[in-house]
């Protein structure tokens, strides 16, 4: 919960008060945070003596999070893009 209260006013800043001039700036900040952020994923990883031996179990249980989200939005798309973007034909 505190998590989306904190990008909530992360949001109503970038929005409302962030000057446009920084907006480079901030950009490079926000490549920097994630590169550190999966690096530092990697060696919690990296130093569990025990993934190893979960990880066929996980990546299992990961490809199926992965894919079937995926494939629903992949259906969800086609079904709005039938629905709403259909071309005005000229008769």
């Amino acid at each position: 919960m505190i998590i989306l209260l904190i990008m909530c006013v992360g949001v109503a800043i970038g929005a409302y008060m962030f000057p446009e001039k920084w907006q480079q700036y901030n950009s490079k900040v926000q490549v920097a945070s994630i590169v550190l952020l999966i690096f530092c994923m990697g060696v919690t990883l990296g130093s569990n003596d025990e993934i190893m031996d979960k990880l066929l179990g996980m990546g299992i249980k990961g490809l199926l999070f992965a894919i079937i989200p995926i494939i629903i939005s992949v259906i969800a798309v086609y079904i709005l893009t039938q629905v709403f973007m259909k071309e005005k034909k000229d008769d």
